[in-house]
């Protein structure tokens, strides 16, 4: 939900205080359920919201799906734009990418989504799940760069919104992938680790979101 009278977006599912607009933040972690769990928290759109996702790992349903559980039954996955690599499109806010290695075309598309989704709210959550995935892609990660800042984060800063990025720690890179995400935090406000610590629940590792403690035991 929106935080009352402060502008911010709540996370109701997690023990995180009002998230400031405009605030990106790189998720990261090497279990990937644990992180669709935490994205989906943070991305699920309130009523006067929208979320704008791209997943390269699920179909838009599935992505749905996931917000619906993680806003607790409060229909999340409607209030949602679906940029999915599988599945097909359903011509009601689930589109279909080709080829996530073609990154300009990728970050038009997205875009376009945004502006869709604020002809009818001013505020927005934008997610990319996996970061990682594209990565495997790209041969050279300056255009991995590029495209978050010239795309995914520059729309936080044109708008209302948040966006979240999630990287699974454990992809298999040609690249020292510790180096890579710390070139790639600088561009983030934020940034959360999972560490999956039961079939259930996790440690979050938070720095750069004010007012929220920098480690938290959640349930997932």
């Amino acid at each position: 939900m929106s935080v009352a009278g402060s502008g911010q977006f709540g996370v109701d599912s997690l023990p995180i205080e009002g998230i400031d607009s405009g605030t990106s933040i790189l998720l990261t972690g090497d279990d990937a359920d644990a992180l669709e769990a935490v994205f989906a928290a943070l991305v699920a759109a309130s009523e006067d919201e929208q979320s704008i996702v791209l997943t390269t790992e699920q179909r838009g349903h599935a992505v749905r799906r996931s917000l619906n559980q993680a806003s607790a039954g409060a229909d999340a996955g409607s209030r949602s734009s679906v940029l999915a690599r599988e599945g097909r499109g359903n011509g009601d806010g689930i589109s279909i990418v080709d080829d996530i290695s073609d990154l300009t075309g990728l970050g038009m598309e997205f875009s376009s989504l945004v502006a869709t989704s604020q002809q009818s709210v001013d505020r927005f959550r934008t997610g990319i799940f996996l970061c990682s995935t594209i990565c495997e892609e790209i041969e050279d990660a300056r255009s991995v760069y590029r495209f978050l800042n010239s795309n995914f984060l520059t729309e936080l800063r044109r708008g209302d919104g948040v966006g979240i990025c999630a990287f699974d720690t454990s992809a298999d890179l040609e690249t020292d992938v510790n180096s890579m995400l710390t070139g790639m935090e600088t561009s983030f406000t934020a940034r959360i680790d999972v560490e999956k610590t039961g079939r259930k629940s996790a440690t979050l590792s938070v720095s750069g979101l004010a007012g929220t403690d920098e480690t938290l035991e959640v349930s997932l």
